[in-house]
């Protein structure tokens, strides 16, 4: 059996940061926090395992820690599907508890079982258990989502293992996040050009609002970037080698993170606002498209685990979310729009070959209606 070369790209600062949208003036609403990325939210941690081997292996596995992984600490939790053709493990319980328990992990179609069997060897490994306790009672439901990557991977070669989730679990820190074709983002392709892993921030008075995203949706023809239809305005030939007959069949998750103080039913709201980031550019979610988003807050520290019987809390009123949910909606399309600057050409299984946003295309189309910033 030949062996896959995993490289593992971490949460951290490199020497040579690839092209943000930002720098290639595209103009965003919103003021960002220092790292632009859902980092900037305190105690988040993002780690990504990204394979590539030969000519078919494009994939791998991304884990997004709300409070880093030295903490058992549940967080306030909600989720929400603007269109259901997906998968995301564990919002079952999370909907009726409102707690979201350990992390959260993103990964193609059919790795999400290996992923969440790791997730739960990885903690009784390190005898950890955010849900009871990690006795002979111990048990975990985690939340593990996915969007298909079949174009350019071989998915069906189940080459996401074990090993991969650990790997990008220890590895996850908080700082500059990796974007593009890493993680589970490797072989994503979204409104027609490479997609991938995109994230940003924004500062919401005294809060911090911020989302990763895993995008994988969308058609060519549907993209707008500030306003402007860049998607027919870079048509031109095919972007893919071979073009599926179904431009709806992809997918996109969504994380939403946040330390504003919120109860479960106030972020199943916040979670709902990024379909609003996601229609900005373009995106009618189709019917062949699972669109699923989740939404947890860093605040309320130890609610689920109280030293008492009771637990005291703190939220918002919501009369006072209107700014949380623009920085929701600002954060999520600015972080789609990082992962198509930052994505790569990429060719994949069976010679399928996707082409990147071209960024001086990009910015002639926003310049044309006015909009580029710079």
């Amino acid at each position: 059996m030949r062996s896959l070369v995993a490289i593992i790209v971490l949460a951290v600062p490199l020497l040579a940061q690839p092209k943000r949208a930002r720098d290639l003036g595209v103009p965003f609403d919103g003021t960002p926090g220092t790292w632009n990325a859902i980092t900037d939210v305190a105690g988040v941690e993002v780690g990504h395992t990204t394979l590539i081997e030969g000519d078919s292996v494009r994939t791998g596995v991304t884990v997004i820690w709300p409070r880093g992984k030295q903490s058992d600490d549940p967080t306030f939790g909600g989720w929400f599907a603007q269109n259901g053709n997906g998968e995301m493990t564990g919002t079952t319980w999370l909907e009726e508890s409102g707690f979201l328990a350990g992390a959260v992990f993103i990964t193609n179609t059919h790795s999400v079982g290996v992923v969440r069997d790791a997730s739960i060897a990885w903690q009784v490994e390190h005898k950890r258990g955010p849900a009871n306790g990690a006795g002979d009672d111990f048990w975990s439901l985690p939340v593990v989502a996915e969007t298909w990557d079949g174009f350019l991977n071989d998915i069906n070669g189940f080459h996401v293992k074990p090993a991969h989730v650990f790997q990008a679990m220890d590895g996850a820190v908080s700082g500059r996040v990796a974007e593009g074709n890493v993680g589970g983002g490797t072989g994503m392709v979204c409104f027609g050009f490479k997609g991938g892993i995109g994230t940003s921030s924004r500062v919401a008075g005294s809060y911090r609002v911020a989302a990763l995203v895993q995008c994988n949706c969308g058609a060519k023809r549907q993209l707008r970037i500030a306003g402007a239809p860049v998607g027919q305005e870079l048509a031109g030939p095919a972007t893919a080698s071979i073009v599926s007959p179904r431009e709806d069949m992809g997918s996109i998750i969504i994380v939403v993170a946040t330390d504003a103080p919120l109860l479960p039913t106030q972020l199943k709201r916040l979670a709902r606002r990024a379909t609003l980031g996601l229609g900005r550019l373009g995106a009618i979610s189709g019917n062949g498209s699972g669109d699923i988003f989740i939404a947890f807050s860093t605040a309320n520290a130890n609610a689920a685990k109280p030293p008492g019987p009771a637990a005291t809390v703190s939220m918002l009123t919501n009369d006072t979310l209107n700014p949380i949910f623009e920085a929701t909606v600002q954060a999520t399309e600015e972080a789609i729009v990082n992962a198509l600057v930052a994505a790569e050409d990429m060719t994949g299984v069976k010679g399928h070959k996707v082409t990147a946003l071209p960024h001086d295309g990009l910015q002639q189309v926003l310049k044309k209606y006015n909009r580029l910033s710079n």
